[in-house]
């Protein structure tokens, strides 16, 4: 509904006598939904607009973003095995790989021994893209990303290491390929890689893809470490 001036332009009258101030409230409530989360408050406004409502919000989560550690603080220490590097969620993941949707191919890495041994984990859905072409009626997963799957694994053995700190592995070349059982849609894909000779920026690994226990895929990969 337009105002302008002490006019109301509408072709039907108010459906209310304080309409305009419903209004207003369900503005400021939808607004302050924003914030994602459960708020007891008393709020009170004069005037309020959505650039309003929308400071208003803004500054409510950075208050929230400030208690949040405090919280944390009174929580017990972690215990030793938790507190180790070796696995890491998706958006650890994110921090070191250059990867994004669709192409990467890794949702975890469960455990990582040293510099030599690495384990990640990729959770093969219905809704991978290559599924609606590879095949119709008989989705299976492409081998040639399951390969792909394995370079990334050994990438983050190498990346996480401090020289190559913010650099990216390029996928050189695959040796010794072999695809053994096909993989679909449900499936859990585990990628062992074992670290072979490194020399400068270049390195070998040995890549191993299972589903329950059972080789699905493996190859020899090599990848060379660059800047960006």
């Amino acid at each position: 509904m337009l105002i302008r001036n002490e006019s109301i332009l509408a072709t039907e009258p108010l459906r209310f006598g304080d309409e305009f101030v419903r209004h207003k409230i369900l503005d400021v409530l939808g607004d302050i939904t924003l914030l994602g989360r459960p708020l007891a408050a008393h709020i009170v406004v004069v005037r309020p607009g959505h650039a309003l409502n929308a400071e208003l919000t803004k500054s409510l989560a950075r208050e929230l973003e400030k208690e949040e550690p405090a919280a944390m603080s009174f929580a017990p220490p972690l215990p030793a095995a938790a507190s180790t590097d070796s696995a890491m969620d998706i958006t650890r993941l994110l921090n070191i790989m250059p990867h994004r949707y669709p192409f990467l191919m890794i949702d975890r890495i469960l455990k990582i021994e040293g510099e030599q041994k690495i384990v990640g984990l990729k959770n093969v859905t219905i809704n991978e893209p290559y599924f609606q072409g590879h095949f119709p009626g008989h989705p299976i997963m492409p081998g040639v990303l399951q390969l792909e799957a394995m370079a990334q694994v050994a990438g983050i053995l190498m990346l996480r290491q401090g020289q190559n700190e913010g650099k990216v592995a390029y996928f050189m070349s695959a040796n010794n390929v072999k695809w053994r059982k096909p993989v679909r849609p449900g499936d859990q894909l585990i990628i062992e890689v074992e670290m072979g000779r490194a020399r400068s920026n270049i390195a070998k690994a040995k890549g191993v893809c299972k589903v329950a226990g059972e080789i699905v895929s493996e190859a020899e990969v090599m990848f060379s470490i660059v800047d960006k």
